[in-house]
C-alpha cells in the first residue's frame, strides 16, 4: 500500500513540475515575441524562437510524463519508460532547427545586411525577467528530475539553465548596441552587428547543449550501458558471500528506471535455499547502486576447487587402477596437504599396499604441484568371502544393546533391520538407520563413524559394522 501511494505521489509531482514548466514557457515566448518584434533585436527573437521550441519541448515532456508512468503490460513488459527519452530526442532534434535558423540569420546581419535596433528598457526588463523565470524553474525541475530518476525533466531542466546563460548573452549585446547609439557613436555601425553577433552566441549555447542531450538521449534509446556501472554492480555483487564469479551483466535503461540482468556463479553443493539468499543478497546490493532497479539474478552452479582437485585426484588414481575414497585436502600457505584412503586387495602383503601408497603418491605430486604432502591410509579392499554365520535370532540381547546404542545418537526408533554375524570369536554388524532429510552427507557420515565407535568401544568382540543411511520416512 505504501509503495503505491509513493509511485502516485511521484507521478503527480512530476506532472506538476511539467505543468508549471510549460505554463512559464507560455509566458516567457510571448513576452520575449512582443519585445523582439517592437525592439528589432535578433537576440531577443532568437531567444523567442529558443522559448517557443523550449514551450514544445515542455508540452512533449508533459506528454511524456503522462503516459510514461503507465505500467507494464504483455505488449510492452519493460514499461513505457523510453517515452520520456523519446521526447528528449525530439527537443533535440526541435533544438537544432532552431540553431540553424538563428546561425543563417544572424550570419545575414553580420555580413550582408543591416537592420535597425532599439535597445530599449523594455527589452532588458524582459531578458531579466527570463533569467529570473528559468533559474526557478530549472531548480524545480532538477529537484524533481533527480528524485524521480526523469530524464525528461531534467532535459527540460538543462534547456532552461542554458536560457540563462544565453540570456545574460543577449542582454550583453542590447548593452553594446545601446552604448554605441548613445556613449560611442563612432563605434556605432560595429557595435550594431553586436546583437547578431550575441545571437551567434545563443546559438552556439544551445548547440553544444543540445549534442549532450541527443547523445545521452540515444545511448539510452540503444541500451548502452551507463558509464562505470556495470563495473560498480560487478565488484559489488563480487562482495557477496556464496558469489565465486560474476559472469555476463546486461543493463538498459528505461525512462527513470534501470533493467539489470546478470548472472553469478555459486556452488553448485548449495541447497536451492542457500542459492536463493545468494541471489536475494546479490539484488539487494545492486538496489544500493541503482535504486529501484529491475534485477534478474541468474544463478550458474559451478564446480569449487577442491571438488576439482578432488576429480583430479581420482583420476589419477584411476589411471593407476588404484581406489581411493575419504579424500581431504587442507590448504596452508599456498600449499596443499592431501589426506586419502587407499584401497587393496585383501591378499597382498603390507609391504606390496605400501608400494602402491608411494607410487599413487608421488604421481599426484607430479600432476599436481601445488601438492606437498600425500598421507595414504591403507585398508582392505574386502575382495575375499568371509564364512560368517547369521546369528541375529541367536543374540537378542546383542541385538537390543545395538539398538539402544544407535538410537541415541540416531533418534528415537531410527535404528532397524539389524543382522548380527559370527566369525570364530568376533562378530560384525549391519544395520539400517534413518536420518534427517535435510542433513549434509558429512554430517550424516559423522554420525555413523560416532556410530560404529559407540558400538565396538561397547562389544569388545565386534569387528565390522556397517551402517546403512536413509531418509526419515523410507
Amino acid at each position: 500500500m505504501t509503495n503505491n501511494m509513493d509511485i502516485e505521489s511521484a507521478e503527480k509531482e512530476k506532472k506538476s513540475a511539467a505543468r508549471n514548466s510549460v505554463m512559464a514557457a507560455v509566458l516567457l515566448t510571448s513576452m520575449k515575441l512582443v519585445v523582439g518584434l517592437v525592439t528589432g533585436s535578433l537576440g531577443i527573437l532568437a531567444e523567442a524562437a529558443h522559448s517557443g521550441l523550449d514551450l514544445v519541448a515542455a508540452f512533449v515532456t508533459f506528454l511524456a510524463v503522462h503516459f510514461s508512468d503507465k505500467p507494464a503490460d504483455y505488449e510492452h513488459p519493460y514499461g513505457h519508460g523510453k517515452i520520456e527519452n523519446f521526447s528528449a530526442l525530439i527537443e533535440t532534434v526541435l533544438l537544432f532547427i532552431t540553431c540553424a535558423w538563428i546561425i543563417y540569420e544572424a550570419c545575414q546581419r553580420i555580413f550582408f545586411r543591416s537592420s535597425e535596433i532599439n535597445p530599449s528598457f523594455w527589452g532588458f526588463l524582459v531578458m531579466a525577467v527570463s533569467i529570473a523565470i528559468d533559474l526557478s524553474r530549472s531548480r524545480m525541475l532538477y529537484h524533481v528530475a533527480r528524485k524521480h530518476h526523469s530524464q525528461a525533466l531534467e532535459a527540460d531542466a538543462l534547456h532552461f539553465s542554458t536560457d540563462i546563460w544565453s540570456s545574460s548573452v543577449v542582454i550583453g549585446g542590447l548593452a553594446l548596441v545601446w552604448l554605441g547609439q548613445n556613449v560611442l557613436p563612432k563605434h556605432a555601425h560595429i557595435l550594431q552587428k553586436a546583437d547578431a553577433v550575441a545571437a551567434l552566441g545563443v546559438a552556439f549555447i544551445v548547440v553544444f547543449v543540445s549534442y549532450k542531450l541527443g547523445k545521452r538521449t540515444v545511448d539510452v534509446l540503444l541500451d548502452r550501458a551507463p558509464d562505470g556501472l556495470p563495473q560498480r554492480i560487478i565488484e559489488a555483487a563480487g562482495q557477496v558471500e556464496g558469489v565465486m564469479n560474476v559472469g555476463q551483466v546486461r543493463m538498459r535503461r528505461s525512462g527513470p528506471r534501470y533493467f539489470v540482468d546478470m548472472t553469478v556463479e555459486v556452488d553448485r553443493n548449495l541447497s536451492f535455499e542457500q542459492t536463493h539468499a545468494i541471489a536475494a543478497a546479490v539484488e539487494e546490493h545492486v538496489q544500493g547502486i541503482a535504486p529501484g532497479a529491475d534485477v534478474v539474478i541468474h544463478t550458474d552452479p559451478r564446480e569449487v576447487e577442491r571438488e576439482a582437485m578432488a576429480k583430479r585426484i581420482r583420476a589419477v588414481a584411476y589411471r593407476d587402477q588404484m581406489f581411493v575414497h575419504n579424500i581431504s585436502m587442507h590448504e596452508d600457505k599456498g600449499q596443499v596437504y592431501v589426506d586419502l584412503h587407499l584401497e587393496v586387495d585383501d591378499h597382498l602383503a603390507l609391504h606390496q599396499a605400501h608400494e602402491m601408497a608411494s607410487h599413487i603418491e608421488k604421481d599426484l605430486r607430479e600432476d599436481m604441484p601445488e601438492i606437498k604432502q600425500v598421507n595414504t591410509h591403507i585398508e582392505s579392499r574386502g575382495t575375499s568371502i568371509g564364512d560368517g554365520v547369521n546369528v541375529t535370532a541367536k543374540e537378542p540381547a546383542l541385538v537390543e544393546m545395538i539398538q539402544e546404542i544407535t538410537n541415541e545418537i540416531a533418534g528415537k526408533s531410527s535404528c532397524h533391520d539389524i543382522i548380527v554375524r559370527r566369525q570364530g570369536k568376533k562378530f560384525s554388524v549391519s544395520l539400517h538407520c534413518n536420518f534427517d532429510d535435510e542433513l549434509s552427507i558429512i554430517q550424516v557420515h559423522n554420525m555413523s563413524s560416532l556410530i560404529e565407535e559407540s558400538l565396538k568401544k561397547k562389544i569388545s568382540n565386534l569387528d565390522q559394522v556397517l551402517v546403512h543411511a536413509e531418509p526419515q520416512g523410507k
